[in-house]
């Protein structure tokens, strides 16, 4: 076993006993922004499944709230369970994704383009969901309608350690896709797409199907995400779960850690939001948008300074520094 892999076992088995362990009063509290980690670092590596290929999205927040509004209305006036709910909103993200993939595919919209594309289209769906208030509660957002008392069809649970469990194996399950994707053809196939489409295209690559699939696929992830964030805090808002905002904030998390890597993702994420509760708790309501400000400042500077990411930069580092002490022992005195 190497020494990550074991670093690896060690802190996944500190994950599965964190809820036993003896921590007191901020048990609780401490859950909660794992709770939080784990799900929105599912969120950024769904995100990173395109931005590594140079599809960047600046409209991620259409399927987040697609995913969260679609599970929480069929549960709230048809009482249907999220389990089916969710797959609904999946279906819808991908039909989405598609519509907005297939036609910058076939009349080659990249760069910054795209991300314009998407961007209108996160804003669309923002404004779709305020505009319909009698069904989604408008700019005030909707809360879930309660079940009778912890319910596995509803989604629901009192208790922090279920959904804490739920959200673990949500992250390892999103790892797991993101390390298949990065090991199959098509990884191959997105770089090829990503460094020139012509090119691609004339190598026999078939360009529209590999991006509408990566795009779907990206989108279902996310919709996933957003019906499980929903069911944790039982409340929808257009502003924290569609439209810009949240979508440059899936983007900063990622760039943070770095897009190219596993677990780079999920150190952005925490970053992030232990830097969101730090301002919280220190600044509370004196400085409104400052968490914000500071969050593009730090974003300008990573993508200047570490575009790999810090995640993603400390993991080239140790590369270079064994790949360099291998040749240095490999030259030494036989």
């Amino acid at each position: 076993m190497t020494l990550a892999r074991g670093a690896g076992a060690v802190l996944l088995a500190l994950l599965l006993l964190e809820p036993w362990l003896p921590l007191g009063d901020v048990r609780q509290y401490l859950l909660h922004v794992l709770i939080q980690i784990f799900v929105w670092a599912f969120i950024g590596g769904a995100w990173s499944l395109m931005g590594r290929f140079g599809l960047v999205s600046l409209g991620h927040g259409a399927f987040l709230g697609l995913g969260a509004y679609t599970a929480a209305l069929l549960w709230n006036f048809w009482g249907l369970t999220p389990w089916l709910g969710g797959l609904v909103a999946v279906l819808l993200a991908v039909l989405l994704g598609g519509l907005v993939a297939y036609p910058c595919s076939r009349f080659q919209v990249v760069g910054h383009y795209f991300g314009l594309v998407t961007l209108a289209v996160g804003e669309v769906v923002r404004l779709l969901i305020i505009a319909e208030r009698d069904w989604t509660g408008g700019s005030l957002g909707l809360s879930l309608k309660p079940a009778q008392g912890d319910s596995l069809l509803a989604m629901q649970f009192a208790d922090k350690t279920v959904f804490y469990y739920a959200s673990l194996l949500l992250w390892l399950a999103g790892l797991l896709v993101w390390r298949r994707v990065d090991r199959s053809m098509a990884r191959s196939a997105m770089e090829a797409i990503g460094e020139d489409e012509t090119a691609a295209a004339s190598v026999g690559i078939h360009v529209t199907r590999f991006k509408v699939g990566i795009t779907a696929l990206s989108a279902a992830l996310t919709a996933v995400g957003g019906v499980a964030y929903t069911q944790y805090i039982s409340y929808v808002n257009p502003d924290t779960l569609a439209g810009i905002g949240v979508s440059l904030r899936i983007v900063f998390a990622v760039v943070l850690g770095g897009m190219y890597s596993l677990l780079g993702p999920t150190v952005g994420t925490a970053l992030t939001i232990a830097l969101s509760e730090y301002l919280r708790i220190v600044l509370g309501l004196k400085f409104i948008g400052m968490a914000e400000t500071i969050y593009g400042l730090l974003l300008i500077l990573f993508i200047i300074f570490l575009p790999a990411g810090i995640y993603g930069s400390l993991a080239s580092l140790v590369t270079r520094v064994r790949r360099g002490t291998m040749v240095a022992g490999s030259a030494g005195p036989a």
